[in-house]
């Protein structure tokens, strides 16, 4: 089963809650999440929570250190540390309240003991997962010591994938049984608390789902309980029209269509996963984005009026990119032959084109930077084709704009790819940008 089905929206009372890194990231946000919850108290949420802070980045280097037979244990100990100095603050020093935490770490010492195979992408789930299961065994053991009707569940045994390691795919047949284990949970607690972005193959080895697929496990769960809405909690007041790191004057978008989210999920919009609102538009599930900072703020819903959606411009910036120029050796045309091996090499390697553009002799794509990906791919393409490619580029992307605006952002810029459609301007940009003044 490729897709998850489409019936009419659900009656369930059970609601989803999702809280990413910043929302945890110390003793006092861990807190504030048992203050939101509380808000709730005696309603039916199912809760997933991301790794603390910036953990999967220490995670990913651990990770990498590891791989490379480097040493480790400076990274080791600075998860640790970071982990144990929350634990201390929200229950005391040397508490037995964090024994789950405790065995969380000495079960990853022991996996990165363990030999490394060849397999970068299988070594880093198996690795990188650790960040969402202690964040969980935290928030569940303070949720506990609080007295909150509460359990913890592995997501590994609910959300069932394939074995496309870092950019794992839903089996959706096998992720219903294994949801069914939640229900159970929830007949007897109110809240059920489950990692985001983790999974597990049919063997039982850990897959993750890709960088930021919190969001999409929380959607999941909510496609495989019937609930009645998902909520993700940010540090922003809902869906801004542009990411305040680049943009002044931002607008919140009070509504959206989930036609318009998936439009600004697949551009590279950071607020949602790009596979995120499938499961809940097919069940007609609203998602709302509201600030874990103001919770009684309203934030932002998503659901299927499309009425709101050409009102504000949205703009995505989206960097560290980089344009590649494949031009076959002996310079015949790009032919369809060609295409097809091209992104059979693309496939295989998990990489993500954001653009691609052809002319009769070349094909022009853009994609993330990942060094260890691209100089497999180059390698793959060596003996067909000739690689260029130009890196530290911002992929910019306006929906709903105006040439105004179009001017004022790309000032002083060199433009090195653009398209446009009646809705839509992408523009690869090579230059440095400060945040744009409205």
């Amino acid at each position: 089963m490729n897709n998850p089905s489409v019936i009419g929206h659900p009656s369930s009372g059970l609601n989803v809650f999702k809280f990413g890194g910043a929302s945890v990231r110390d003793a006092e946000a861990v807190r504030n999440v048992a203050a939101i919850l509380k808000m709730f108290a005696g309603e039916k949420i199912v809760v997933v929570i991301s790794a603390m802070g910036k953990i999967t980045n220490a995670l990913e280097e651990l990770h990498a250190a590891r791989f490379h037979k480097e040493d480790y244990k400076p990274f080791i100990k600075k998860i640790r540390d970071f982990h144990i100095a929350i634990g201390n603050d929200l229950f005391g020093e040397e508490s037995d309240d964090m024994n789950a935490v405790y065995d969380l770490f000495e079960e990853l010492e022991m996996k990165v003991m363990e030999p490394c195979s060849s397999d970068f992408d299988m070594e880093y789930d198996q690795v990188v997962s650790f960040g969402e299961l202690i964040s969980t065994a935290m928030v569940q053991a303070f949720l506990a010591k609080n007295n909150f009707s509460s359990a913890w569940t592995d997501a590994r045994m609910i959300i069932k994938t394939d074995n496309r390691y870092r950019d794992a795919r839903v089996d959706w047949n096998r992720s219903a049984l294994g949801a069914e284990q939640v229900k159970l949970l929830l007949e007897n607690k109110d809240i059920v608390i489950i990692q985001g972005f983790i999974g597990s193959t049919s063997v039982g080895n850990t897959t993750t789902l890709g960088r930021e697929g919190s969001d999409f496990t929380a959607a999941a769960m909510a496609h495989l309980l019937d609930a009645g809405s998902v909520t993700i909690w940010k540090d922003v007041p809902g869906m801004l029209n542009a990411d305040p790191k680049w943009f002044s004057d931002t607008v919140k978008l009070d509504k959206i269509s989930f036609r318009e989210a998936i439009e600004l999920a697949y551009y590279g919009a950071s607020v949602i996963h790009p596979k995120t609102i499938k499961p809940i538009q097919n069940k007609n599930i609203p998602l709302h984005i509201k600030s874990f900072i103001h919770p009684d703020e309203e934030g932002s819903v998503i659901q299927e009026n499309m009425d709101y959606d050409h009102l504000v411009p949205s703009y995505i910036f989206t960097d560290k990119q980089v344009l590649i120029s494949i031009t076959p050796r002996d310079f015949s045309f790009v032919a369809e032959d060609n295409l097809r091996d091209i992104f059979d090499v693309l496939a295989s390697l998990g990489i993500r084109v954001r653009l691609m553009e052809n002319s009769a002799i070349s094909l022009s794509l853009v994609t993330d930077k990942d060094d260890y990906k691209l100089e497999k791919l180059f390698a793959e393409l060596h003996h067909n084709y000739q690689v260029k490619y130009n890196e530290n580029l911002v992929l910019l992307t306006v929906r709903h704009y105006n040439d105004e605006t179009l001017r004022k952002l790309t000032a002083g810029k060199e433009i090195l790819l653009e398209q446009r459609s009646r809705q839509t301007v992408r523009m690869v940009v090579k230059g440095e940008f400060k945040k744009v003044i409205a």
